[in-house]
């Protein structure tokens, strides 16, 4: 069993919205240390939010959107007797939480020909409404956990 972190850095809240978890989005939005840029990224696509989307607050949007995205499941490789078995797994709510926002990141820096808020702000809202890249890569990442169920007696 993993022995439990101690000391975690819990970065600070960030300055718009008061929220650790969008702090965080900031810092996993950030390139070679341009957290200025990220967060001019990440606010824009919180105002684009604020005008499609106008009945809730981009912050509701968000949540709603990391909620949507993360998943309940995974497969972890264990090796048992010389053969190598994808054992579904629990995420634990930290993994949940990167999962969403690399999923979430990945989906958005793969769309062509916009500017970075703005894909932000689709894939945001298309994770709060179910649906776009990032929901499918959770919901492919419980197939396969459903798939592999046979093996979870090999959960260590």
């Amino acid at each position: 069993m993993r022995r439990p972190v101690k000391n975690r850095n819990v970065p600070g809240v960030d300055l718009k919205y008061g929220s650790h978890r969008v702090e965080k989005f900031i810092n996993s939005v950030m390139w070679d240390g341009k957290k200025s840029t990220a967060r001019a990224v990440v606010y824009d696509a919180f105002e684009i939010i604020k005008e499609k989307a106008k009945t809730e607050t981009p912050l509701d949007v968000f949540e709603t959107a990391i909620r949507n995205v993360g998943p309940a499941m995974e497969i972890r490789s264990r090796r048992v007797g010389g053969a190598n078995y994808q054992v579904p797994r629990e995420v634990r709510p930290e993994r949940k939480q990167a999962l969403a926002f690399r999923w979430i990141l990945n989906a958005a820096r793969n769309g062509k020909g916009k500017p970075m808020a703005q894909k932000l702000a689709t894939e945001l809202m298309n994770a709060a409404n179910n649906e776009g890249s990032a929901i499918k890569k959770k919901e492919d990442t419980l197939r396969m956990a459903e798939a592999n169920k046979a093996f979870a007696h090999f959960a260590w």
